[in-house]
């Protein structure tokens, strides 16, 4: 059965499209935990929030009955491509993502002005080099359970 990379910056609906699916009885795993996640120090001093390789593996090389749908936005992710049988590309306007994340209560992230600052600056940095390793982008500015269907039928095909 196929893994499932639900990708994109935030506010876009990783998470919402990870709880819909689970709760339709999927396996759907939001990577955005230290379970799946952990911080690094590159050479120049910078930090990264990336993908624990050794967990991700076993996650996506372990057979299942049934499709496995993952959502995370890191800057490894790339080296796992392989691994999935898509990758779907979550987008929406900046405004939208503003207000989702001025109101979501699930995730404290982009709370702060500088948080909020650092997810603009993201969304033009960033999901410009997200969009040519995808299959699939969707605009979240549909219904979640409409995009959930979408991405639903990508696991069962």
């Amino acid at each position: 059965m196929p893994n499932v990379l639900i990708t994109g910056m935030s506010g876009v609906g990783k998470s919402t499209m990870i709880d819909i699916l689970a709760a339709r009885g999927h396996e759907a795993v939001d990577t955005d935990s230290d379970e799946w996640s952990h911080w690094v120090t590159h050479p120049d001093g910078s930090r990264d929030w990336i993908w624990r390789e050794d967990r991700m593996l076993r996650l996506l090389e372990t057979p299942r009955p049934g499709p496995l749908f993952v959502a995370g936005c890191k800057s490894n992710q790339g080296e796992f491509y392989r691994w999935f049988s898509e990758v779907v590309l979550l987008t929406a306007p900046t405004p939208l993502i503003l207000t989702r994340i001025a109101t979501r209560t699930n995730n404290p992230y982009g709370k702060s002005a500088a948080e909020r600052e650092a997810i603009l600056r993201d969304l033009v940095a960033i999901e410009p080099l997200l969009r040519p390793g995808a299959t699939l982008e969707l605009v979240t500015t549909i219904p979640a359970d409409e995009v959930a269907d979408r991405i639903e039928h990508l696991g069962m095909a």
